[in-house]
């Protein structure tokens, strides 16, 4: 009876390390149906407009789409629908006080399996403004070509 170990990278959100700052990150789990984790284990999820929102005490994955598994016949699920994210109370009450208070976001950062389980990584961020984005830009340019130079003299 072998089990699956380590991690898995489902999807990645690349869009949210460009748009937002990202300064505190959560591990989520995330309640889906049968055919939902058959579709998330095949690789099909989009994650780039997401982001996660908190109502009712509970923290939900909105804007996610898990394409419908091929397979799944009449017992499908709808691609677009939100998700319940599993955290502990005390994680949402401080999530939900830093939102409300200094106009932070929830944004889903990648969907990874853990231990044959799928868990979804969250980050507290703030939205970055045009210019703040180009100059992010062109720093990681910039650290690329110094680590290229350095890399032709040794």
């Amino acid at each position: 009876m072998s089990r699956e170990t380590g991690t898995k990278t489902i999807a990645e959100n690349r869009r949210a390390r460009r748009d937002y700052d990202l300064l505190e990150r959560y591990e989520a789990g995330i309640a889906l149906t049968g055919s939902e984790v058959k579709s998330v284990r095949a690789g099909k999820v989009q994650l780039g407009q997401a982001f996660a929102d908190i109502r009712g005490g509970e923290a939900w994955l909105v804007g996610a789409s898990i394409a419908e598994y091929a397979q799944g016949g009449r017992f499908g699920h709808e691609p677009d629908r939100d998700r319940k994210l599993l955290l502990h109370r005390r994680e949402i009450d401080s999530l939900l006080g830093k939102v409300r208070e200094k106009g932070l976001t929830l944004v889903p950062t990648r969907m990874y399996l853990r231990d044959g389980k799928v868990k979804v990584e969250i980050a507290l961020a703030r939205g970055r403004e045009k210019a703040d984005k180009r100059r992010a830009i062109a720093e990681r340019d910039a650290r690329r070509q110094m680590e290229r130079a350095l890399k032709r003299r040794r």
